[in-house]
């Protein structure tokens, strides 16, 4: 009699589990690196308006709110690969598009990076959310 060859259903079922319980363990981390990932394009993109808006008030001995005044294509603007839109705010006076005191800096998450949260920069360079 030959010895049958191959694997049991035990075997695979337990070769299943292995696999899923991998899984359940990668994906969240891939996920969250992927997060990270992105979130540095929110960051690099909040620090280059602030430089623009720093420009422009040496130029203009004001800042602005409207972002297209800084040779950006839009207001609000959207970042290079579409994860953030970015807006800015007056600071403690000025109307709606002239900022005498200081702006603020709000990239708000989209689509997949919606629950990483705000990223905020002001002119004093205080930070919030999740740098």
């Amino acid at each position: 009699m030959e010895k049958a060859s191959g694997f049991t259903l035990i075997e695979l079922i337990i070769a299943v589990v292995i696999v899923g319980i991998l899984a359940s363990i990668a994906v969240p981390s891939y996920q969250n690196a992927i997060q990270n990932g992105r979130r540095a394009e929110g960051q690099t993109a909040l620090l280059d308006i602030a430089g623009r808006q720093e420009q422009f008030f040496l130029d203009n001995h004001q800042y602005t709110a409207d972002l297209r005044n800084l040779g950006l294509g839009a207001n609000p603007f959207i970042s290079d690969d579409g994860w953030y839109s970015i807006s800015a705010a007056c600071g403690a006076a000025g109307d709606d598009f002239v900022c005498t005191d200081g702006f603020e800096l709000t990239a708000t998450p989209q689509g997949g990076q919606v629950p990483d949260g705000n990223l905020v920069l002001d002119s004093l360079g205080n930070r919030s959310g999740n740098w």
